[in-house]
């Protein structure tokens, strides 16, 4: 995925996006993402729009764990960004971010980590 000529920085953002939520400000984080945005969730579920966004997030920060939302690695995929982490329970999960050209989040797809994938730390 290419910022060139967007006039963003898609791999900022989604460090904005992790910061949000270990910080626990529920606020700055649904404000990435955009007015209809999608959350397919871990567990097969999907979150539309700004009440469904609010409902997943405000249950996930309030039961998050210490290990909650610890960085794995960011990558550049060829239509998203990809970042692998620990999610509010501490499970390794790895998150796809899609981008409007404005710069807001409009889709996110969360899968499991193996073992294998969750080994490699970032720097």
């Amino acid at each position: 995925m290419s910022n060139l000529g967007t006039g963003f920085d898609p791999i900022g953002i989604v460090i904005d996006w992790l910061d949000a939520c270990r910080e626990r400000r529920l606020e700055d984080l649904l404000a990435l993402y955009a007015d209809h945005a999608t959350l397919d969730c871990c567990s097969g579920e999907r979150f539309v729009g700004g009440s469904g966004l609010l409902r997943y997030w405000s249950a996930k920060l309030r039961g998050a764990t210490a290990a909650a939302f610890e960085l794995e690695e960011i990558l550049i995929e060829q239509d998203c960004i990809r970042l692998d982490y620990r999610d509010y329970d501490g499970s390794a999960v790895s998150t796809k971010f899609w981008f409007d050209a404005e710069g807001s989040i409009t889709r996110t797809l969360c899968v499991p980590l193996g073992r294998k994938s969750a080994r490699f730390k970032a720097a």
